[in-house]
């Protein structure tokens, strides 16, 4: 049957209802139960049985799908020990010892949010906390350390495939290539995508661009400008002792090993269960990636829980109390697969992607702007949203078939995707990103949102046309040159604001 136009129906529902309710997860179900009505005739009762019997069951009973949300488990109640065992906290505690410059603060900051890429969220719960009295003490505005941990979450999160990220964004890929019935890697095209991410490289390589330059420009001048007067606080966080309880555990027990050793762990499963299959150089099949994966976090989990008690940080039983609830954590993403999956079977089933193509097609829209579209249409439904994820999971698909159809490259349209999400996130005040690291830096929302802007919005605009040099050449020269302009933005505007202001 030909549905025409209201193919878009589910779709449009979803992005709305996101856009209005700011709740990723109803807004998802409402618009898996459109597509399911439509596809069941308006019957509410075949509606209601093939939702459950034909999507969420074949969903998750899928050897792919189901192996997903088992890793996402484990590598909930990883990143919930490591954030919760004070190995991080103790790791922090060094670089208090050879950071004494702001280029020094400024580039150590940056560097902390690049190790800790395994949680975007800890980010500027850990690295936060750690820089926060050095940039007082050097006199940088806590707007600059809220910017710096902001651009180093999810950007950084996002170009990591093992990881929660990688998992989550593989899962939706893998999806439509299932839909399109094209036999492609999903992790190969990830890999691939790495450098058409043009907005998430730009914002992370700004901030040492910034740093080294002495460049600030706009609000984020008037920022260090301002705390450039204050006095240097005469407490600092460095004198915290942590309580001992009556057995002798406290987080003071920690040691910075406690951090090292179970990443490094994750890696070496990694290497040595997958190295006989060629890698990390030669294709590796998807599910065998996923085991090792799963493998190596569960592994670091044991080390690290057994680091905990040998070293008196916590009680087994609270040890293992704070690894579960990293895997109950992980329901609601859980919870937005299972529904993004649904969704897409069903609009593959309705004929959305085809019916946009066709539309496409018949005014001659030249498809060299595809993924310029691709990545303005994912900036406006997450800065509505403030959910990047949630945005992955209504544009995928959407992108991957139009990029099939016109004969794009699927990297470049991933990474139009997870550029453009990730550029709306960045701007947003709703995402929960922006909010932390306001929070980590102890900086007022307002204030960080109003500093950081300026900073994204350029980011934003030579991505979009990165985007469009992409559509056109179909290579990351795009990126180089997105790259070369900022270069010429950061340079031009200090010598403007020298002779004009």
């Amino acid at each position: 049957m030909d549905f025409g136009a209201l193919s878009l129906l589910p779709s449009l529902i979803a992005i709305g209802l996101a856009i209005k309710t700011k709740n990723v997860i109803f807004s998802l179900f409402c618009g898996c139960l459109t597509g399911v009505l439509l596809l069941c005739h308006g019957n509410p009762f075949l509606a209601s049985k093939a939702l459950i019997g034909d999507y969420f069951f074949k969903q998750v009973m899928d050897s792919y799908n189901a192996g997903n949300i088992v890793l996402i488990l484990f590598i909930g109640g990883f990143i919930k020990l490591l954030e919760n065992g004070g190995g991080a906290q103790s790791f922090a505690k060094y670089v208090h010892k050879v950071v004494d410059t702001p280029l020094k603060a400024q580039l150590g900051a940056w560097l902390g949010g690049v190790v800790i890429f395994f949680t975007d969220l800890g980010t500027a719960l850990l690295v936060g906390p750690v820089f926060r009295p050095l940039f007082d003490k050097l006199k940088l505005s806590r707007e600059k350390l809220a910017w710096v941990l902001d651009s180093t979450s999810s950007p950084v999160a996002v170009l990591i495939p093992f990881i929660g990220w990688g998992v989550y964004i593989m899962g939706l890929v893998e999806a439509q290539f299932k839909n399109l019935h094209v036999d492609v890697s999903d992790y190969e095209t990830f890999m691939q995508a790495i450098p058409f991410q043009i907005y998430t490289i730009l914002a992370v390589i700004m901030i040492p661009l910034i740093a080294i330059t002495k460049k600030d420009f706009a609000a984020m001048k008037a920022a260090e400008d301002a705390v450039a007067d204050k006095p240097v606080p005469e407490e600092m966080e460095d004198d915290y002792v942590a309580p001992v309880d009556e057995d002798g555990y406290s987080l003071g027990n920690s040691n910075p090993l406690m951090l090292i050793l179970p990443i490094l762990a994750v890696f070496a499963t990694l290497v040595i269960d997958l190295a006989p299959l060629g890698f990390p150089f030669a294709k590796i099949p998807g599910n065998a990636f996923r085991v090792a994966l799963t493998t190596g976090y569960f592994l670091a989990g044991v080390l690290l829980m057994v680091m905990i008690y040998c070293l008196k940080v916590k009680k087994p039983k609270e040890t293992f109390s704070i690894y579960v609830k990293g895997m109950v954590n992980m329901t609601e993403v859980a919870i937005i697969l299972l529904l993004a999956w649904s969704l897409s079977a069903m609009i593959g089933k309705l004929g959305t992607a085809k019916y946009i193509i066709g539309i496409l097609q018949s005014i001659n829209f030249t498809p060299i702007l595809i993924p310029a579209c691709i990545f303005l249409f994912g900036a406006v439904i997450s800065f509505s949203t403030g959910s990047s994820w949630g945005t992955f999971a209504m544009l995928m698909p959407l992108a991957i078939p139009m990029g099939h159809a016109f004969g794009i490259s699927y990297a470049i349209c991933l990474g139009a995707v997870l550029s453009g999400g990730l550029f709306g996130d960045h701007c947003s005040p709703l995402s929960d990103t922006t909010i932390l690291s306001s929070m980590g830096a102890e900086c007022n929302l307002v204030d960080h949102v109003r500093t950081q802007l300026p900073y994204a919005s350029i980011n934003g605009v030579l991505a979009f046309i990165g985007f469009i040099i992409a559509g056109i050449t179909g290579s990351a020269i795009s990126t180089a040159i997105s790259v070369g302009l900022l270069l010429v933005v950061i340079f031009g505007w200090n010598y403007y604001e020298r002779k004009h202001i």
